[in-house]
């Protein structure tokens, strides 16, 4: 990437921080990201690298881990205020951390649930919940509206809402994290507040992108068969301040990659 021009904040799913030292440092050197905003560390607090993240520059921590599953991490080169987390649908996973960066800009990194593999909540209860935490920020973050707050939400939110978020739209249609249930969730907390997609604004809507492709895939790169699971969004308070967007496709290729791939905005605050 070229010079900052701004606070340069990133959202990452590391898929279990442990395993991907090499390229947390890929990221740290090639990025140079001023936030850098974790998901699915899947480590408790206590365990969490964080003399590896001090030592990468980022002087200021908040993690909010949990043992093997989930958990989230904002890693910052700039101070953190305001600090804490919540919890969701009376679940207690570590899917949510919050923070002030300077500028008063508030800060929500999200892990929303995979949900499964059945799309219905009547047999499924990992998708009831994903539904269910959907619902519950659409009603917290509509009960805001308006409020001015200078505001980005991003992190993995495990849809992918758009035609072009997925490499088939007919043939995803029944599959989790592309449903319409889903879709239209999704796009209804978006739409709750006002909320600008960073991603979308810079990429055209009508052109394919995506940050996940299964492990599966013999050669991901080859098929291509991924997904835009990943997401950056900003309040209409913020969003005249939005100078890039990016998704760093490459990173999928790394040694040891997680199957996600950062995304990356520059906002001139």
């Amino acid at each position: 990437m070229e010079k900052h021009l701004g606070l340069r904040i990133t959202t990452w799913n590391a898929n279990s921080i442990r395993l991907r030292e090499a390229a947390l440092r890929r990221i740290v050197a090639e990025i140079r990201s001023d936030v850098l905003c974790l998901q699915e560390i899947k480590v408790e607090d206590g365990r969490f690298p964080a003399d590896l993240c001090r030592a990468l520059g980022f002087e200021h921590l908040h993690v909010h881990g949990q043992k093997a599953y989930h958990g989230v991490a904002v890693l910052s080169k700039v101070p953190l205020a305001e600090c804490h987390t919540r919890w969701w649908c009376g679940i207690e996973h570590s899917r949510h951390a919050i923070c002030t960066l300077p500028g008063g800009i508030e800060l929500h990194n999200f892990y929303v649930p995979a949900g499964g593999d059945v799309p219905d909540p009547e047999v499924n209860p990992k998708f009831k919940h994903k539904l269910d935490m959907l619902a519950a920020l659409t009603g917290y973050f509509g009960g805001r509206r308006n409020d001015g707050a200078r505001m980005v939400l991003l992190g993995d939110l495990n849809i992918a809402p758009l035609e072009s978020d997925v490499w088939s739209h007919k043939q995803l249609l029944d599959v989790v994290s592309h449903t319409p249930v889903e879709t239209e969730g999704l796009l209804e907390m978006q739409a709750a507040y006002g909320f600008v997609d960073a991603v979308r604004t810079v990429v055209p809507p009508d052109r394919k992108l995506y940050t996940w492709w299964s492990y599966r895939a013999q050669d991901w790169s080859a098929s291509d068969r991924g997904r835009r699971l990943d997401h950056v969004w900003l309040s209409p308070e913020l969003a005249p301040h939005l100078i890039t967007a990016s998704v760093e496709r490459a990173a999928r290729g790394w040694d040891m990659p997680s199957d996600h791939v950062p995304v990356t905005v520059e906002l001139a605050v």
